[in-house]
């Protein structure tokens, strides 16, 4: 891929991690997650079925999986987060995502339900991210597989998992002239 091609994967890069994670870093971040429903769902509008079952890249997810995906995945986030801040560093269980994105709610529900339950999720997200002191920010979780991770690393991430699953169809549509 030349240096000025955008991976399809990766459209808007992988997440990196900040170092140091700042009031601001949180504030973005937080900003991100209240304008996913938004933003997911004009990534989606006026798109017809064959549409929305069209890849988003080569051996990808369909746009209908990745508007599930994105649900599935947030509230195991959003439990995840709830667990940090009443538990002490519990450990939580992951979840075999592409498995997921196969099972027969993921491949022909309606995008407008996850699209529903995405924008009450996040405004339950964003309410209790709001609230949150300092202490509670360094809380945290063990990931089985990814070892630990703060609710702020988690709240970054997520809102990096935002931008990058609208990209998969933002740059799809721009692609394909939709």
């Amino acid at each position: 891929m030349a240096a000025n091609e955008i991976d399809p994967q990766y459209p808007v890069g992988r997440f990196q991690r900040p170092e140091t994670i700042t009031a601001d870093d949180r504030e973005e971040a937080i900003a991100t997650l209240a304008e996913l429903p938004e933003t997911l769902r004009n990534a989606v509008d006026g798109l017809d079925i064959a549409q929305l079952e069209t890849p988003y890249r080569e051996g990808g997810w369909t746009v209908l999986q990745v508007v599930h995906h994105v649900a599935d995945s947030h509230m195991n986030a959003f439990v995840r987060l709830r667990l940090a801040l009443t538990e002490d560093w519990p450990t939580i269980k992951p979840y075999d995502e592409k498995a997921w994105a196969r099972l027969r709610d993921a491949t022909a529900a309606p995008a407008e339900w996850s699209l529903e339950l995405i924008e009450s999720l996040h405004a339950r997200w964003v309410l209790l991210l709001q609230s949150l002191d300092e202490q509670q920010w360094k809380r945290g979780f063990h990931h089985p597989e990814n070892g630990p991770a703060t609710v702020e690393a988690t709240t970054l991430m997520y809102a990096w998992h935002s931008r990058h699953h609208v990209a998969h169809i933002t740059r799809l549509r721009m692609q394909r002239g939709w």
